[in-house]
């Protein structure tokens, strides 16, 4: 091993500018989440509308707006994402009417809501709950925290928002009935796409910092895809057949030199389709090895309270930097604190480098939304029913348009929330404007700045923690490698868990590469361990085709045979 002392890292990190505003290809499910929110929304708030109660929307869309969550988990994840995104909606919203019946001292309420956004970022990162996180969460309880309440008033209120949030968790399992396994589909052709792709980059004779990132993205991409297999314990033919293209996702990883892309992307582009799963034939011994699925299946998962550990810095990021923007804007005099907490709250990612990012998409996304109000107030003026339309296409725009990036997504999201305000009476469009610029610039400053102050400094210590969890990973598949007959599933539960770890190492030494005022990165460490990891990965994918026969699609009539899923 080389002695080299790595380069000392620099204690302030230069904040980008560049590519923070460059817009990326759509999601290939852009339209899912749009249209659900949509068919979520659409229907409770036009019950108002024709009831003429629309100063009710604001509790009717609590729910409604859980069904933007959990559109890339299988739907048995999803069903159980979905309950728990509601009962935590839910509960934010009772205690901010609850408080907001008790006392009416502004700073009282954005202390309040400067707690519930923490506790908000740290569940929702714990749970990996995915987009849109927090956001419409603390957006929800906060803005409630301002609403006029009475006791007596709370549990109607609560029961609108179970109410629709009952629709929203219909909405997001409607689509099961149409196709049940389109979610592991997804994840299954986004790691064959990854592995085509390193393996294409491999054959080219790139052998720099594009081929490594090439093959830790593709890893994800695998890692990701029995994630999503391993999400439910019913292990139907279909989800059967997608382990096998799975397992010549490894393979191509492993030995991207002997891979064929243009078969594995034809794979995928079959998952995309309606059709059935492609059907490779299994390897020898198969049945044996996917006992390792099992293994993993029946492990208990690991409890909440140990992923909320390495998250307190964050959630005290949150707390402080939303608590301090809200105190700002009644310095200011703006009579919606919660919209300069709400941006506070938004800001926070893994690291302050991508915090500032998110701050220059937010400032941009919101300043160029308010001119969009502007230009669609008057149309919103003419009728209820105007204000609702608007508001569902500026709800359907926010969704279809965030996935390029975050501040395209702001360009809807913020006329829709200045609409929603309207719901209880029609304001003055160019105070609305006004206050919500100053609560923007004052939201992404302070948040800015507590980013800075609220250090995470044991983010090196993370990374010499996953380094050792890469370590014990590697030298039980070494172990089980050495064995001249390992026990059935051993070797592929070992090779997914070296996997998990490696995927763990890159995403946090990535975290830790954007914190500022940290110990120097131990770089060469980390390239080493990922080195001889993928290496042991490369290994057991070899130990396990040594003994099978080549995997070949099954074809009858020039096309492929599959399982219906």
């Amino acid at each position: 091993m080389s002695s080299a002392t790595p380069a000392p890292t620099p204690r302030v990190r230069r904040l980008p500018l560049t590519g923070v505003l460059r817009l990326g290809r759509p999601s290939d499910i852009w339209f899912k989440p749009a249209l659900s929110s949509v068919v979520s929304v659409a229907p409770p708030n036009l019950t108002l509308l024709a009831l003429g109660r629309l100063d009710l929307a604001m509790y009717t869309m609590a729910g409604s707006l859980c069904a933007l969550y959990a559109h890339n988990k299988p739907y048995a994840a999803r069903a159980r994402a979905l309950v728990w995104v509601v009962l935590g909606m839910i509960a934010g919203l009772a205690v901010a009417l609850v408080t907001a019946s008790l006392t009416t001292n502004a700073v009282v309420l954005v202390t309040v809501g400067a707690a519930l956004a923490a506790v908000q970022k740290g569940l929702c990162d714990a749970t990996r709950i995915g987009p849109p996180g927090n956001v419409v969460l603390a957006f929800i309880s906060s803005a409630s925290l301002f609403a006029p309440q009475t006791l007596g008033q709370v549990p109607g209120h609560l029961a609108l928002a179970a109410a629709a949030g009952a629709w929203a968790w219909l909405v997001g399992m409607a689509p099961a009935l149409v196709r049940p396994y389109g979610p592991e589909r997804r994840a299954t052709a986004q790691a064959l796409n990854a592995t085509a792709a390193y393996a294409v980059g491999h054959g080219s004779g790139d052998a720099g910092d594009g081929d490594a990132r090439a093959r830790a993205a593709a890893a994800a991409a695998v890692h990701a895809a029995w994630q999503a297999l391993l999400a439910t314990g019913a292990r139907t033919a279909p989800r059967r057949a997608l382990e096998h293209l799975v397992v010549r996702a490894e393979v191509a990883l492993a030995a991207p030199a002997d891979a064929d892309p243009e078969l594995l992307r034809t794979w995928a582009r079959e998952l995309r389709g309606r059709g059935p799963v492609p059907q490779t034939d299994a390897p020898a011994g198969a049945v044996a090895e996917l006992l390792g699925v099992d293994a993993e299946l029946a492990a208990p998962a690991r409890p909440l309270w140990t992923r909320l550990g390495p998250l307190t810095p964050l959630m005290l990021r949150t707390a402080l930097g939303c608590a301090l923007a809200g105190y700002a804007s009644l310095a200011l005099g703006v009579g919606r604190p919660y919209w300069a907490l709400v941006t506070a709250a938004s800001l926070y990612q893994a690291n302050i480098t991508l915090t500032w990012g998110r701050g220059v998409q937010r400032v941009v996304g919101n300043l160029a939304g308010v001119l969009v109000f502007a230009a669609v107030v008057p149309l919103a003026h003419a009728h209820p029913a105007a204000l609702v339309l608007c508001c569902l296409a500026f709800n359907f725009g926010a969704e279809a348009l965030i996935g390029r990036n975050y501040w395209l997504g702001s360009v809807c999201v913020t006329p829709m929330a200045l609409l929603i305000t309207e719901f209880t009476r029609t304001q003055r469009p160019g105070e609305l404007i006004t206050e919500r610029v100053v609560d923007t610039l004052v939201g992404a400053l302070v948040g800015l700045v507590a980013a800075a102050v609220v250090t995470n400094r044991r983010a090196t210590d993370r990374i010499e923690e996953a380094l050792a969890a890469v370590e014990r990973a590697r030298e039980r598949a070494a172990r089980l490698l050495a064995e001249p007959a390992p026990a059935p599933g051993a070797l592929r539960s070992a090779h997914r868990a070296l996997a998990a770890a490696l995927v763990d190492l890159r995403a946090t030494v990535d975290a830790a590469s954007g914190e500022w005022w940290q110990r120097a990165l131990p770089q060469e460490r980390v390239v080493l361990a990922e080195r001889s990891g993928h290496r042991t990965l490369a290994a057991t994918v070899r130990r396990r085709e040594s003994h099978s026969r080549p995997t070949e699609v099954r074809r009858t009539g020039g096309k492929t045979e599959g399982v219906r899923g």
